[in-house]
């Protein structure tokens, strides 16, 4: 699989990934492409979270937890000895399923990230705070209420201020899991459009379950069943023609 415009940005080799004794994801290996966007979709319980999290050893935190194979970001191993795990979650920002604003104003949000990066010019703090919430299609909205608690925003507002908080810090790429299974339709909607504007700049990859965001907003579709990567391909080519039965059924809605 090769995209003729974009190097490949991550790199997943002969990747399994255990909980315990339990073998999660089998011997997965894919790649995501620069400034491209590449969607992972599959049933309940496949894997795709655990997927997403392998990015930037998010999974980590879990006690009794095993990784074998290599995820390479620009060619280099992220579990190598050299590699500084806070540096790599700067690059590789995630967004969740559900909103997780800090409990602070929607200002200290996205500033808080950037303090503790090291960033100690009020000015230059203040123009990232802007910058980022324009990148994530909400100044308009926030702009003359930067001192509430992030807690005021509807769920899609709080929503995008977490994607506006990973864009302060620079990333290179953007993981979402689910991110509009907790928004509604017009929230999701403008998410959507927001997803379309940042593969401008960003590498993203998209877990979701629901097949139409799959199609609309993905340049690549991964599909995972039972820990597998049982397909990947253009998106286009996955929900239209598929060489996998199993793929067929599932983007057919025949199961699953």
């Amino acid at each position: 699989m090769t995209s003729e415009s974009s190097p490949v940005k991550i790199r997943v080799e002969s990747l399994d990934f255990y909980y315990g004794p339990t073998r999660a994801l089998k011997n997965v290996t894919v790649e995501c492409f620069d400034r491209k966007v590449t969607a992972i979709i599959g049933p309940s319980g496949c894997g795709k979270s655990t997927f997403i999290r392998t990015l930037n050893r998010m999974n980590d935190v879990i006690p009794g937890t095993r990784v074998e194979g290599r995820v390479l970001l620009d060619g280099r191993d992220i579990r190598g000895p050299d590699v500084d795990v806070v540096d790599l979650r700067r690059r590789v920002g995630m967004v969740f399923q559900k909103p997780n604003p800090f409990p602070k104003s929607i200002y200290d949000n996205i500033a808080y990230g950037l303090r503790i990066n090291g960033m100690k010019d009020k000015t230059a703090i203040e123009r990232t705070v802007e910058q980022s919430l324009r990148a994530a299609a909400l100044w308009d909205e926030v702009k003359d209420r930067l001192d509430e608690n992030a807690f005021a925003l509807s769920g899609g507002q709080q929503q995008r201020l977490c994607i506006a908080r990973s864009l302060a810090v620079e990333p290179e790429v953007i993981l979402f899991d689910e991110p509009c299974s907790a928004i509604d339709p017009i929230a999701t909607a403008k998410v959507e459009d927001l997803i379309e504007n940042l593969k401008k700049r960003y590498t993203v990859v998209i877990v979701t379950h629901n097949m139409q965001q799959a199609a609309r907003v993905s340049d690549f579709t991964a599909f995972m069943m039972l820990g597998e990567l049982v397909e990947f391909d253009v998106t286009e080519k996955i929900f239209t023609n598929p060489a996998n039965k199993l793929t067929e059924d599932y983007v057919t809605g025949r199961f699953g």
